[in-house]
């Protein structure tokens, strides 16, 4: 990455940081505002990795603000950009740490655990300090989440793994958001364990930084800390008023995996206190969360399925537009494009099951005149009924179609011929044959009137070869068809390459 473009991103990296302070600190209408502001702004020409931590931070901020379509779409380019590209450095583990996070938020616990473990080891891979102790907090806390839904015996082993990744992290930082962040949730994980006078010391230390920083994030986690110990201790009331303290905080900064964690915690905490009408209180809030929490995830799979609604429909009209494309507007069978697309494949599967590719080669004699006397408009029909008997003569897996102006090919394959067996007409001459006679013996007079009747000249090709080898073959017999008379059917024979053909 070019210096000018490094600086770009820590720009808008930046930019988005502020954002999230705003949003951390509970006044989410002025987050609201700058967001807007930036949306519009991810600067050109990014490696792809740092275009992808910019939306993917977007992607969180816009979560935390309850923009879920937005945050949902964020991610997903975000995603997209990288999913093909094996993820090395800072920016993609910043990143898979943010999708590790909105995974969270999304109810995909068990993805969301492995991406934020791919994060952690793909930020060693990385340069940057606070991206790691980043990505070790986000780790951490998750692990910590993890473990207060866990039996005690199973949640104390997970606070201990989160242990060692938060105190890596706190030894990165020694101040600022993340480096708050990791006081807190380390605070969290040493209740966990039973070392209650060091969890209470970090908490009280979080708590003192959240104030000064202005961070609602840290202090419902701090207050969530010092509950946690104080149930520990017995000492009931204090849980409760620590709870209710985490709780309105949470509540203040939308963030719904929180809200939900603590109210629950101080749901149970008020049932052994006693206390009926605050465990309803917070039960109530609990049910709000939750039930905030699945109207989220209904609106994004209602969103996904939004998409992918319009991505089968975009895929139809690219389809439709491609066959379009292909296809000839005034008789509706194949143009050349269409055959110049079907040729190859044809010819190859001809190969290798060993059967024999036929090109047929059609011109209508005569044409100008049958213009010229009946007018365009029936030439044109004359046109597509002449299409439909190249139909009603050739088999179903045959490829039709208008080569330009008056000219038609039609190519096929036949099995090998035994004439052991009496097979001396081989089909590519056969359906020739057929068509000549249909063209011929045509009831013309509801298209044409008593305009001279329209006949047909054919040249025949066969053999394993490429599509414009067949078709310069199938020339050079229809050439000698109209030299012969019109109105017959001739086939490319060996002789026929040492010929002059002169224009017809």
């Amino acid at each position: 990455m070019g210096h000018d473009d490094r600086g770009a991103t820590t720009e808008a990296l930046l930019a988005d940081q502020e954002v999230r302070l705003l949003i951390d600190a509970g006044r989410a209408e002025e987050a609201n505002t700058l967001f807007d502001q930036l949306l519009a702004k991810v600067p050109a020409g990014l490696d792809p990795w740092a275009r992808a931590a910019i939306l993917t931070r977007r992607a969180v901020a816009a979560w935390r603000l309850r923009r879920i379509p937005l945050a949902l779409e964020l991610a997903a380019e975000g995603w997209s950009d990288i999913d093909a590209e094996q993820p090395r450095g800072s920016f993609a583990a910043d990143t898979l740490g943010r999708l590790g996070y909105l995974l969270e938020g999304i109810g995909h616990r068990r993805a969301s655990l492995d991406m934020c473990r791919l994060a952690v080891d793909v930020a060693r891979t990385g340069d940057d300090r606070e991206i790691l102790a980043h990505c070790l907090q986000g780790l951490g806390g998750t692990l910590n989440f993890r473990a207060c839904e866990l039996p005690e015996d199973l949640s104390i082993a997970t606070f201990r793994e989160a242990i060692p990744l938060l105190e890596e992290g706190l030894s990165l930082l020694d101040e600022g958001r993340i480096h708050l962040a990791l006081l807190a949730a380390y605070g969290a994980s040493l209740a966990g364990v039973g070392e209650l006078a060091r969890s209470e010391q970090t908490a009280n230390e979080a708590l003192t930084l959240a104030a000064r920083q202005d961070n609602k994030w840290a202090r419902s986690v701090g207050n969530w800390v010092l509950s946690m110990i104080r149930r520990r201790q017995g000492r009931l009331d204090q849980a409760s008023t620590f709870g209710r303290v985490a709780v309105a905080e949470a509540d203040r900064i939308n963030d719904t995996s929180l809200l939900q964690r603590y109210s629950q915690d101080l749901a149970d905490i008020c049932r052994d206190n006693g206390d009926a009408v605050g465990e309803a209180e917070a039960l109530r809030r609990n049910i709000v969360a939750r039930r905030t929490a699945m109207e989220t995830l209904q609106e994004g799979l209602g969103q996904a399925l939004e998409q992918r609604r319009l991505a089968i429909r975009a895929q139809r009209l690219a389809t439709a537009a491609q066959e379009l494309a292909a296809r000839d507007p005034l008789t509706g069978l194949s143009n050349r494009l269409g055959l110049e697309r079907t040729a190859p494949g044809i010819l190859e599967r001809a190969v290798a099951t060993g059967r024999i590719p036929w090109l047929v080669l059609i011109d209508v004699d005569w044409f100008k005149g049958v213009n010229d006397a009946a007018g365009h408009a029936a030439g044109d029909a004359a046109l597509r009924e002449i299409a439909q008997l190249l139909r009603a003569e050739c088999r179903g897996g045959d490829v039709i179609a208008r080569w330009a102006g008056d000219e038609f090919v039609v190519l096929l394959t036949d099995a090998v011929v035994d004439h052991s067996e009496g097979r001396t007409s081989p089909v590519g001459v056969a359906v020739a044959e057929r068509i000549r006679q249909a063209v011929d013996r045509h009831d013309w007079m509801a298209v044409l009137g008593s305009t001279q009747r329209p006949t047909v000249s054919i040249g025949v090709a066969t053999g394993p070869d490429t599509l414009e080898r067949l078709f310069a073959n199938a020339d050079v017999a229809l050439y000698r068809a109209k030299r012969h008379g019109r109105n017959r059917v001739e086939v490319h024979s060996p002789a026929d390459d040492y010929a002059i053909k002169p224009p017809r």
